[in-house]
């Protein structure tokens, strides 16, 4: 049974086909990068753009790695939310056209539910499950939410929010500091690299107090602290040092940056990205304690970075993240996710709408 998933929520047009939901036959996704680069962040206008140039050869791409044609299908999934509306609506578009003229079922799937099943897919693959119920943490750069996942009829999920972001998500959080601080975009998987060249004790940066909800994040705090220090530190000859670096694309390596980019600027770098993890950690922490879970996963394009992956190995829970490939948007977490649905016979009509902000639970 092959059902072909759609992701388009924002910058990456992406489709992938998924064999009896757990066999990833094939898995493409169209970068947006070059793009987007020179505003510093996504442009929703030519994001949709280059979505309506990418989708077709993306899909053809997909279906000729995974050796089938669109007769070989049995469902279409796709994201309906969240995201941004014009990328949504492409990738929504497509698919109900392709449903219809194949007479094959809809699946609607939530970009957030997808990051989450990327990781039940690939522990599938490996011959092993997760052990339910269990905490998830998803880390994007529009997303930063934690959910109890339970499963108490095989294949019907259930999610139950217990807190999120109030402000910046932790990936766009990464982003901002980055461009703040010269470097191109993106700048999140940057920062990581950049991280262990500082020594984090040098800074000292604010943890968020929450009022209301303790599991609820914040990052807004944090970057303001950041640009103080910025600005106190006198750092602009600097940060336009950096800038010429990335003008026309990154740098092939690390060693023209750390050229212009002094100790004290790297120590504020590690700091930040430990503040960010110590964010992340406590919440995920408080949230273990407080529920009876029996595993941990943490997904979502944060989910790459190589120092969170470092200190979340130090939960006592069995700790599951997806490899690197999934952990950003991609059209196999969308396929997998449908994959319950479609035995459900969960399926939706061609009037469906995206909604680009779609909750989950």
């Amino acid at each position: 049974m092959y059902i072909l998933g759609i992701e388009s929520s924002c910058d990456e047009t992406a489709a992938a086909v998924i064999e009896d939901g757990e066999h990833l036959r094939s898995n493409v996704v169209a970068s947006q990068l070059k793009t987007h680069y020179k505003y510093g962040g996504v442009v929703p206008e030519l994001a949709s753009r280059e979505h309506l140039r990418a989708i077709v050869p993306v899909v053809r791409q997909a279906l000729g790695e995974a050796g089938l044609n669109y007769r070989d299908l049995d469902a279409v999934a796709v994201t309906q939310g969240p995201g941004l509306v014009g990328s949504l609506l492409v990738g929504l578009t497509f698919a109900k056209g392709l449903a219809l003229s194949l007479d094959i079922p809809l699946i609607a799937v939530n970009h957030i539910e997808g990051h989450i099943h990327a990781v039940f897919l690939e522990e599938k693959q490996r011959g092993g499950e997760i052990e339910l119920p269990a905490l998830a943490l998803v880390v994007s750069g529009g997303h930063s939410h934690l959910f109890v996942v339970e499963c108490p009829e095989e294949g019907d999920y259930r999610y139950r929010l217990l807190g999120k972001t109030r402000d910046d998500a932790a990936g766009e959080a990464f982003d901002k500091v980055a461009k703040l601080l010269g470097f191109g975009y993106p700048g999140g998987p940057l920062i990581d690299k950049m991280a262990p060249y500082g020594d984090a004790s040098k800074v000292k940066l604010p943890l968020s107090r929450m009022k209301g909800n303790q599991l609820d994040l914040s990052f807004s705090g944090l970057k303001t602290a950041v640009l103080r220090y910025v600005r106190a530190a006198d750092m602009e000859d600097e940060i336009l040092e950096r800038r010429k670096l990335f003008v026309e694309g990154h740098p092939t390596s690390l060693e023209p940056i750390l050229e212009v980019t002094p100790q004290p600027t790297r120590d504020l770098i590690a700091a930040f990205q430990s503040t960010v993890i110590k964010e992340l950690l406590r919440r995920a922490t408080k949230a273990a304690d407080g529920h009876d879970v029996r595993s941990l996963i943490v997904s979502g394009g944060v989910a790459a970075n190589s120092g969170l992956r470092k200190e979340f190995a130090k939960t006592p829970l069995p700790l599951y993240f997806p490899s690197l490939s999934l952990s950003t948007d991609n059209a196999a977490m969308i396929a997998a996710a449908a994959y319950p649905a479609f035995l459900r016979g969960d399926f939706v009509s061609d009037e469906i709408m995206a909604k680009p902000a779609l909750a989950l639970a």
